[in-house]
């Protein structure tokens, strides 16, 4: 297999990037990306760390994130499965990305950054539901805001509306994959009613 091995033959391969891809970049959340951010009610968060990368989904029944100020944005660590990989990684590796989805738009939004874990009681508060607050909230000091073209949003027709589920495994079979006395069947007709109490 043919590879690149150095920026220069990559750069002579792909030449000079788009002028305007350069100068929508923006070094805090403008106008115009804050009412894009506002509108995501959900996010990919990708961090980095000793034992690697990491990418996890973030969702919420509004925005999923809270701008703190224009530099500062606000995720809450709702209930989940307890690994933390994020967390443990932004504890040792501050540098995280974000990118930023709405449903039914082709272009998405990405923010590069340093992220903290905080957990000042008057941060977690701001973001009660029925009674219910994170454990802890990530910070992120936003170092660049823009948004991607809509290439692959396009080629992938990933708003169309159809659902394709019938296409994957389910995750109670996934996991009977590794743990072949797992019941699936169970897990899986039972998983909605299961996180229905366990969401926030």
């Amino acid at each position: 297999m043919q590879v690149i091995e150095s920026i220069e033959a990559l750069e002579g391969l792909y030449g000079e990037p788009v002028k305007a891809s350069l100068t929508k970049v923006a070094r805090q959340i403008t106008p115009l990306y804050r009412q894009w951010i506002g509108a995501s009610r959900f996010c990919v968060l990708s961090t980095v760390g000793p034992e690697g990368t990491d990418g996890t989904p973030r969702g919420d029944d509004g925005p999923v994130v809270m701008e703190l100020d224009p530099h500062r944005l606000a995720l809450p660590d709702w209930r989940g499965n307890n690994r933390i990989d994020s967390l443990r990684n932004i504890v040792r590796d501050g540098r995280v990305s974000l990118m930023f989805m709405v449903p039914g738009a082709a272009n998405v939004v990405r923010v590069n950054g340093r992220a903290v874990v905080a957990v000042d009681e008057a941060l977690l508060a701001r973001f009660e539901k029925g009674g219910k607050q994170p454990r802890s909230v990530v910070v992120v000091t936003v170092e660049e805001v823009y948004f991607q073209c809509a290439k692959a949003i396009m080629r992938s027709g990933l708003w169309r509306g159809e659902d394709e589920s019938d296409k994957v495994p389910s995750a109670g079979r996934m996991i009977r994959e590794a743990d072949t006395d797992f019941d699936a069947e169970s897990y899986d007709d039972g998983y909605a009613e299961y996180a229905k109490p366990r969401m926030w």
